[in-house]
This record gives structure tokens, C-alpha cells and sequence, in this order.
């Protein structure tokens, strides 16, 4: 990855989203450049802290995301970076992440070149914790995150797929419709990886079959045993769901399924500010930065 297009990191460039401390800014190398806006918490300092990178869905935009996932405040709360990079329509039409493309699904090739570039671009002229760097997204956000922890296991520490699909899951245009609609096939899933995942899908999404959800979960099991447990609840807003834990039984590894009982195509939990939230599930959000937090990837 060689070369960027950016902004120094000066408050004086500070664009509110939820937060004053949030930044507009812009990587670019030999793939094109994007658009990103960064969220600094007020605890920013000395210390170095989590990143988390939130890749937003079909049709909405950086600034939509961050008010719909209320992601912001939650990094407010916990001493998290947080960065939300923008898909032009110059990119795709539709403002979807091209995860369905052969070119957009490879290490150090096209759109994931450019994520993780703006990735690195933070680490080097932020204070980032190299063990705690994250990536999640909703919808074809959801697909590219989990295209990310396919490409860069050695970057991201774990993964949040809501409403999205397995990476790798199709190769064009015209599968990934099929995929959406039924899952990819057997031939197009790719190696497992071991990259911490937690997936949240609604049973009634209309967008992206729940299927997608369960290969997305399958796609991060460990190629050795490990233990299930399976909790059921209702969010304060009413929504049952269906919370499936598997662990490693030798380390620290874990990964979470939250089925969401009745829902939709949309960020559970999520502020009705936005595009495509469920303020009636449980919080997403919350949870992915809890998940987050207890998983670290080492450096040494």
C-alpha cells in the first residue's frame, strides 16, 4: 500500500456528526481514494485506544450510518476511534461496497486495498492500540467487513457482520443477486478463518436470506472442536432473539450468532434517525463493542 490522500489531524478541521471531535478525511493509493469521516473520543490522549472501522450499507452514506448506529456515542463511552468510510456512486451506483467482485475480495487489490490503507493511515497518525483494531459493517458493509477479515487476519483483531453475507460468497454481479436471495454456493465459500466474528441477522430480512447469516457464522468457525451454548432473550423493545456463543475450549476465541426473531433488514437496536434501524431489537451496537473489547490480537 503506497501513497495517501489525507488531512493532518487538527481539530481545526473538526465536521460534527454526533460528536464536535469527528474529522473529515480521505485516503487514496493506485485503487482510487474514499472519503471517510473519523470519530475522536473526548478521552483521546496519550493512551493508545481501539479503532473500530464501520462500513455503512447500500444506499446510505458515512453520516447516515454513524446517527443510525449511534456508534459515536458508544465510542464516547467506552474510549473507542471510530471510522466510517463513504462509498461514492462514482464507486457503484447503488452506494454498495463491491464485495461480490473478484477484484474487490483480494489482499492488497482494489476496495480492500483502500480500507485497509485508510486503516493504517489512522494507526500512523493516531494513538491505536495494533491489537485492537476492528471492522464491521451492515448489508454489502456487512459482506465487505467479512471480505476484510479474510483479506487482513494479521489487521483486524474481529469481525461484526449484521444483515450481511460470508466473504467471498460470489464473484459477480449476477451471483451475488442469487447469493442475497439464497445463500452462496458450497464452491464459492473460501477457507475458514479464524477471525473472532459476531453476526446479527433478522429471520424475516427480505434483502439478505437469513441463510447468509448462518455461512457467515460457519465461515468463522475454527478448524478445531469447540463449544456451543445458546441463550435466548427479548430486547427492551420487544424483539426475541436467539444468541449462539461458541468458544474455543483452549483459548480465548469466541464467536456469537444473534438471530433476531422477526426482524428485518436493519440495524437492531439502532436510532430511527437513520436508514435501515430496528430501534425495537436489541442494541447491536453495544454488543459488537462489547464483543469487541474482549478480543485482542497480539503483536508481538
Amino acid at each position: 500500500m503506497t501513497g495517501y490522500l489525507g488531512t493532518a489531524p487538527t481539530m481545526t478541521r473538526e465536521r460534527a456528526i454526533d460528536w464536535p471531535q469527528a474529522l473529515q478525511r480521505r485516503f487514496g493509493n493506485e485503487a482510487g481514494s474514499r472519503a471517510y469521516d473519523l470519530f475522536v473520543p473526548s478521552s483521546y490522549g496519550e493512551a493508545a485506544l481501539p479503532l473500530v472501522v464501520m462500513l455503512h450499507g447500500c444506499s446510505q452514506t458515512s453520516r447516515d450510518f454513524a446517527i443510525g448506529t449511534r456508534m459515536d456515542h458508544l465510542a464516547e463511552e467506552h474510549g473507542f476511534l471510530v471510522a466510517y468510510p463513504d462509498q461514492p456512486r462514482s464507486a457503484n451506483m447503488a452506494k454498495s461496497w463491491n464485495w461480490f467482485r473478484d477484484g474487490d475480495q483480494q489482499r492488497d487489490r482494489g476496495e480492500p486495498s483502500i480500507l485497509a490503507g485508510l486503516t493504517h493511515q489512522i494507526m500512523s497518525e493516531f494513538s491505536v492500540d495494533p491489537g485492537r483494531v476492528y471492522v464491521a459493517g451492515l448489508s454489502s458493509g456487512g459482506a465487505a467487513a467479512a471480505v476484510m477479515a479474510l483479506a487482513y487476519p494479521d489487521l483486524y483483531a474481529a469481525v461484526g457482520i449484521h444483515s450481511g453475507l460470508a466473504g467471498g460468497s460470489a464473484g459477480s454481479m449476477a451471483t451475488a443477486f442469487s447469493t442475497m436471495r439464497r445463500g452462496a454456493l458450497p464452491a464459492l465459500h473460501r477457507l475458514a478463518h479464524e477471525v473472532p466474528t459476531i453476526v446479527f441477522h433478522g429471520d424475516n430480512d427480505r434483502t439478505v436470506s437469513p441463510v447468509n447469516g448462518d455461512q457467515a457464522m460457519a465461515q468463522a468457525r475454527p478448524d478445531v472442536p469447540f463449544k456451543t451454548s445458546t441463550i435466548t432473550g427479548r430486547s427492551e423493545g420487544g424483539m426475541a432473539y436467539t444468541r449462539t456463543i461458541l468458544t474455543a475450549p483452549d483459548g480465548p476465541w469466541t464467536s456469537e450468532q444473534w438471530v433476531l426473531h422477526g426482524g428485518g433488514h436493519a440495524w437492531a437496536g439502532g436510532n430511527p434517525a437513520g436508514s435501515y434501524t430496528d430501534p425495537a431489537g436489541p442494541d447491536a451496537s453495544r454488543e459488537m463493542l462489547r464483543f469487541f473489547q474482549s478480543h485482542a490480537m497480539s503483536t508481538v
